[in-house]
């Protein structure tokens, strides 16, 4: 046992894992201490406050982790602090070594400044992966997908991010209906299926400043003559809170749908003309 302790003291070992210990406990209080204070305040909002904490804990985890590693070579390198402040070559190397490091957590401190995004917001990223944000680094933003897959995506390749979930959001609702159905009439349906929606819905709508619906859900009009060479488009839009925008907008497709099942309007349809000409066949003659 005393040979194993020469062993370690020697080769400072001790040191390297007491400093060790000490890190670990270091990131856990502050970990802890950043989780309570946002329990215990309100003073911005709850997924702010879930980014804002996630950023520090990573932020923490590398200033620890850096230091630690940084402790550890000083113990079998004399005087490390002036070859580390002197070492400008060797600066510039690990510089351009490090490069995709530096553009990933500056990236990650733009996103977090610049409120592109938040812990818990639903987003597309480069028009390709679509999820909730569950995590925020320095280095890395990771996305829960609709399936249940996370992905995680380094923050120097986020080049455009779609938020789902910034204030507000406004639903749109495309109906093509048959031509043989009077626009006056679906106009006069539709704005019954919007007061259903309104009524159905109202804790969804986006309210101003007077607790009023800012833009209640209504009939926008036609928006295609012929969609598609199959029938009339109109357009149904509400503007509704960003944290309903799901809710909001299956809700509105159901009560639209039902809405015009009840008054019969006949939606457009694939269809194909057959037409029968007179002697157009032939009989063979026997």
């Amino acid at each position: 046992m005393m040979d194993w302790m020469e062993f370690l003291h020697h080769y400072k070992l001790i040191s390297i894992l007491l400093a060790a210990i000490i890190a670990r406990v270091i990131v856990f209080i502050i970990n802890k201490t950043v989780h309570n204070f946002f329990l215990k305040t309100h003073f911005i909002e709850e997924r702010k406050e879930q980014t804002i904490e996630s950023m520090l804990r990573s932020l923490t985890k590398y200033t620890v982790t850096i230091s630690f590693i940084f402790f550890a070579i000083s113990e079998y390198v004399s005087n490390f602090g002036r070859i580390l402040a002197g070492a400008g070559i060797l600066g510039v190397i690990l510089g351009f070594g490090a490069q995709s490091l530096i553009k990933d957590i500056l990236s990650g401190i733009f996103l977090i400044y610049e409120k592109q995004l938040h812990k818990g917001d639903f987003i597309t990223i480069n028009n390709t992966f679509n999820g909730t944000v569950v995590d925020i680094g320095l280095r890395f933003v990771k996305i829960r997908e609709w399936s249940g897959k996370v992905l995680t995506i380094s923050n120097g390749e986020v080049k455009q991010i779609h938020n789902f979930n910034i204030d507000k959001m406004r639903v749109i609702e495309r109906v093509v209906v048959s031509y043989r159905e009077n626009p006056e009439r679906v106009f006069e349906i539709l704005e019954i299926a919007c007061e259903n929606i309104n009524e159905v819905h109202k804790p969804c709508l986006k309210l101003d400043h007077s607790n009023c619906p800012i833009e209640p859900f209504k009939v926008y009009g036609i928006t295609t003559i012929n969609s598609g060479y199959r029938g009339i488009e109109y357009t149904v839009t509400g503007l509704v809170d960003d944290a309903y925008y799901w809710d909001a907008a299956k809700g509105a497709r159901r009560i639209i749908a039902q809405t015009l099942f009840n008054y019969q309007i006949k939606l457009a349809e694939d269809t194909m003309l057959v037409r029968q000409f007179e002697n157009a066949l032939v009989r063979e003659e026997k």
